[in-house]
Formats: C-alpha cells, structure tokens, sequence
C-alpha cells in the first residue's frame, strides 16, 4: 500500500505533479506526463497483467492509496485487478452490498467524487457503504466509468485514506487512465477467439470468483425453490450478516459447508 504524505504536491491547488515529475509544456502536460506513466507501466505485461499495471498507474498518478477495476455484468460486477489487497478488498465490499460510488457511476455514466465518507451528503448516500470502507482504512472513493452512458462498460475505482476531493486536473487525468483502461479491455482476447492462445484467456481466469457467485446461486435457487435475482440477494444478504465478501460466501455454498434451506 502506498500511503500520500499529507505535503504531497498532488494534492496542492492545481494537482500539481509529485517531486521528481516535470510537468512539462504544450497544451496538455497533465495528458503527457500521464500518457508516459501509462507507456512505462504497461510495458512488456503480459494481456492479463494490463489491469493490474493501470491501476497501479492510477496510484502512482493520483492522491490514492488504491485502485480497482471491475466489468459490469448482470447482478455483480466482476472485479479484474487491484492495486493493493486493501483495494480489492473495497471493489468487493461494493460488489457484495450491490451499493456505492461503483454502482452509482455504472448508472450513471459518469464520474462519482465520494470526497467523504466519515460525514455528510456522501456517507448518507451509502450509510453501509460508507461505514465498512471507513473501518476498512477508506476516506474517498472516486468512481470513473469505463466508456459512458449505454456504453459504460465498467469502473475504474479510486481508493483515499482521507477526506478530500480531485482537483479538474486530476480528474482529467483519471478520466485519461480509464480511457486507456477501456481501450485495452475491449482490444484484449476474451479467450472465446479461435486464434487465441494458451494463456491468453485472460478474462477467463481474472473472473473466476464470479463464476463460482453464480455456481453458488444457481445452487440456492436449487434448495429455495427461488429465482436468481431473489437467490443473489439471499446469498448478498447472509455476507452482509456475517461480514463477509459474496465471494466468500458463495465458496462455502458450492463447498456444501453452507446451505440455505436449513437457515
């Protein structure tokens, strides 16, 4: 985990670059010095490693301790890649509880500045949200759209270990790393191509614990005599209870450690 000094020069008026880092000329530095973080972090990473490398990106770019990505599917989004343990961990609370600034930019299709969750409009927003990030270490969440609108593909989320917001430069610069983020998603093989190759079904494997959520419910469905919406919630519902991931959960259902007919 990378922890911001609070004189970081990121988080000054402007959103200047950190020490070290130019910022440059011509019409748009922040796009360049971005674009060169972006070349760097990419480089020589393997198709499944590129999620993971932008976020790491992100971190290196923003006033962030953490990045996550996550596609939107039917019922949970299916989370790719972290920065850290702690940001994975914030991409499954929100994919857990169905709620947060995640949620919110996928309808709305377009960025959501959480800039604090301790208090105020943004903690009453998502009150459970809000409270299981705090105790996880999360101040402010900002959530960019991977494309907009109908198109919005997924969200690239942006993890703070304290109140505060983006400057327009910063979130310029966000938007920038999604959009490199949405490009590479969609230009990737998905691993169903004929001419893919071994190891290349990147997404194949990155989603893997949302397979096994679905595997789950279709096993509650079994026991419940219920459809799917109403076995996911169930299945949401007894991981909020214990304060668990869906994730987790869903393990225990298809290990038959855990069967709902008998709560």
């Amino acid at each position: 985990m990378v922890v911001r000094p609070r004189d970081d020069p990121r988080d000054a008026p402007g959103g200047g670059p950190g020490p070290g880092r130019a910022g440059g000329g011509g019409p748009d530095p922040d796009g360049a010095r971005a674009a060169d973080a972006i070349a760097r972090g990419v480089r020589g990473a393997e198709p499944g490693e590129v999620p993971g490398r932008l976020c790491e990106v992100a971190v290196e770019l923003l006033p962030v301790i953490g990045a996550s990505v996550s596609l939107r599917s039917e019922g949970m989004p299916v989370q790719l890649s972290a920065s850290s343990a702690q940001a994975a961990h914030l991409a499954q609370i929100q994919a857990t509880l169905g709620d947060g600034p995640c949620q919110s930019a996928l309808a709305d299709g377009a960025p959501v500045l959480a800039c604090d969750l301790t208090t105020g409009r943004d903690a009453g927003r998502w009150p459970v949200f809000a409270q299981q990030a705090t105790e996880a270490g999360v101040r402010a969440v900002y959530a960019v759209p991977l494309g907009s609108g109908a198109m919005c593909v997924g969200t690239l989320d942006l993890y703070r270990d304290r109140p505060g917001g983006l400057t327009d430069r910063q979130l310029h610069t966000a938007r920038v790393v999604a959009g490199v983020m949405t490009v590479a998603l969609m230009a990737l093989p998905h691993g169903d191509e004929p001419d893919t190759r071994d190891g290349d079904d990147w997404l194949s494997g990155l989603a893997t614990g949302h397979d096994e959520v679905y595997q789950a419910v279709g096993m509650i469905m079994a026991q419940l005599g219920v459809g799917a919406d109403d076995a996911l919630a169930r299945l949401r519902a007894d991981a909020f209870a214990h304060g668990r991931t869906a994730v987790d959960v869903a393990r225990d259902v298809i290990a038959h450690r855990t069967r709902f007919d008998r709560h």
